[in-house]
């Protein structure tokens, strides 16, 4: 175990971004495309329904499993940044 310090404050600024980011793009595409653009995406036709059914029914879903992966991923970033990565 290493007894350097940490940048603690900026790490958990950093986190806190990472999740305030995530959430945005989360709340875009499953409240943005599926309900409020929804009349808007009606006319595109995906898989035989309209882009906002699409976005609310599958997309939404797909778009927060990309979000975990590229979370872990990116955590995973900052980890090494600030010297508190798992060895």
């Amino acid at each position: 175990m290493s007894n350097e310090k940490h940048d603690a404050t900026g790490y958990w600024k950093a986190n806190v971004r990472l999740i305030f980011t995530c959430l945005i793009v989360w709340a875009i595409c499953s409240y943005g495309f599926a309900i409020w653009l929804r009349p808007l995406l009606a006319s595109i036709q995906v898989g035989g329904s309209d882009l906002g059914f699409w976005f609310a029914q599958q997309g939404s879903i797909l778009t927060f499993i990309a979000i975990i992966f590229f979370y872990s991923w990116r955590m995973n970033k900052i980890d090494a940044e600030f010297g508190v990565h798992e060895e």
